[in-house]
C-alpha cells in the first residue's frame, strides 16, 4: 500500500506529460512485477492508426523517453498488434495476449471520450492476478484524469492545438537542445560523420497567418471563420511531422516549433503544408491561403528575438503577394530585411 501510495503521490505531482508517463510506467511496471511496460502513442495518419512507443521501462532499469532512429515515422501499423487492435475497434477497456513463449501482453488503451491516442502495454511472464488487474485499473484511470487535466490546462479550446502558454516551455526545451548540440560542435574532432550532421540539422520555428481571415469573418460570419480555423488546424497536424509542436496563438496566427531538420526539410515541410491548405476545399468559403515566415532557433538568441525574426519574414510574406513561406536568413543575406534586435513588429495576441 506504501508503495501504491507512492506512485500515487510522484504521478499526480508532475506538470508535465513526459514526466507523467515516466511515472505511471515505473508504477505498474513494480506493482505488477512485469518485465517490460511502455507507454504508446496511437496516431491517425491518412485514416491509418500507427502504434509508436514513446517511453518505456525494464525490469531493473530506469524507465526512459524512446528515441527513434527516424522521428519523422509514425511507427508500426496497428494491424501488427492485432488484439489491439480489435480492442480499439471494439472501444473496450483492455486486451490480453500470451505469446508463443507463454508471455502474457496486456494493453490498456486511455480512452478520453471515443479517442484513444495513448496505450499502456505491460508484459509480464505469468497470467495476471485480479488483484493486480484492481490495482492496474486504478493507476490507469488516475493517468488518464491527470492527462485530461494537463490536455485542458495545455490546448486551446477551439482547435485543441498546444496553446501560448505551453509554447514557452516547450521553446525553452528546444533552446536547452540547440544549446546542448552546440556544445557538442565544441567538443575536439573525433566524429567528423556526426559534427556535420550536427551543423546541418537545426531547430525552426515558423509564424503561420491565415490570409485575408478577416474577410472569411466579415463575408461569411464567425461560424465559418471558426470553422475555417479548425481544419487549418487539422491540416497543420497531419502535414507537420510527429515530433513538431504546433500552437495556435490566437486568433488567425499559429506557431509550430520543428525540431532537428535541414534547412531543405524544413522548406519542403513547411511547403508541404502551405500547399496542402491551397488545394483544400473549405465548406461555404471556398478556397483558403496561409502565409509563412520562418528562422532557425539559437540557443544564443532570446525568445523575443527569435519571434520577431520569424514574424518579419511573415510580414514579408504578406507584404509580397501571400500564400508564400520566407526564410528570415534568406530574406537578410539577399537584402530584402534588415536584421532588428527587438520584436516590435511582432502581434501575437
Amino acid at each position: 500500500m506504501d508503495s501504491l501510495l507512492k506512485h500515487m503521490v510522484d504521478m499526480t505531482g508532475h506538470r508535465d506529460h513526459t514526466m507523467l508517463d515516466i511515472s505511471v510506467i515505473s508504477a505498474v511496471q513494480e506493482l505488477a512485477g512485469a518485465t517490460q511496460a511502455r507507454v504508446l502513442t496511437l496516431a491517425a495518419v491518412r485514416d491509418q492508426l500507427f502504434v509508436r512507443s514513446r517511453a518505456v521501462v525494464t525490469a531493473g532499469q530506469p524507465a526512459r523517453m524512446e528515441d527513434h532512429p527516424d522521428p519523422a515515422s509514425p511507427g508500426d501499423p496497428i494491424s501488427c498488434y492485432p488484439a489491439l487492435a480489435d480492442c480499439i475497434a471494439r472501444h473496450e477497456a483492455s486486451a490480453d495476449q500470451m505469446d508463443e513463449h507463454g508471455r502474457h501482453t496486456l494493453w490498456l488503451p486511455i480512452w478520453l471520450g471515443d479517442k484513444a491516442d495513448t496505450c499502456l502495454e505491460i508484459v509480464n511472464p505469468t497470467p495476471y492476478t485480479s488483484d493486480t488487474i484492481h490495482v492496474i485499473g486504478g493507476i490507469v484511470s488516475v493517468y488518464r484524469n491527470f492527462q485530461n487535466l494537463l490536455d485542458y490546462s495545455e490546448r486551446d479550446s477551439l482547435t485543441g492545438l498546444l496553446n501560448r502558454k505551453t509554447f514557452d516551455d516547450q521553446l525553452a526545451k528546444m533552446l536547452q537542445a540547440s544549446s546542448a548540440e552546440q556544445d557538442q560542435l565544441s567538443l575536439p574532432p573525433g566524429e567528423p560523420e556526426r559534427r556535420q550532421h550536427c551543423e546541418e540539422e537545426k531547430q525552426w520555428l515558423a509564424v503561420v497567418d491565415v490570409d485575408h481571415f478577416k474577410h472569411v469573418n466579415d463575408k461569411f460570419g464567425h461560424l465559418y471563420g471558426d470553422e475555417v480555423l479548425i481544419l487549418i488546424a487539422n491540416l497543420l497536424q497531419s502535414s507537420f511531422r510527429a515530433q513538431d509542436r504546433v500552437f495556435r496563438f490566437g486568433g488567425e496566427e499559429f506557431v509550430v516549433l520543428l525540431r532537428s531538420t535541414t534547412l531543405d526539410n524544413a522548406k519542403k515541410i513547411i511547403d508541404r503544408f502551405r500547399m496542402n491548405v491551397e488545394q483544400h476545399d473549405f465548406p461555404q468559403v471556398g478556397k483558403v491561403t496561409v502565409s509563412v515566415g520562418f528562422v532557425s532557433i539559437s540557443a544564443f538568441e532570446a525568445p523575443v528575438i527569435i519571434l520577431g525574426r520569424a514574424d518579419q519574414a511573415l510580414y514579408y510574406a504578406k507584404s509580397h503577394g501571400r500564400n508564400m513561406a520566407c526564410h528570415y536568413d534568406e530574406l537578410v543575406s539577399g537584402g530584402l530585411l534588415q536584421t532588428v534586435e527587438s520584436n516590435d513588429t511582432a502581434e501575437f495576441f
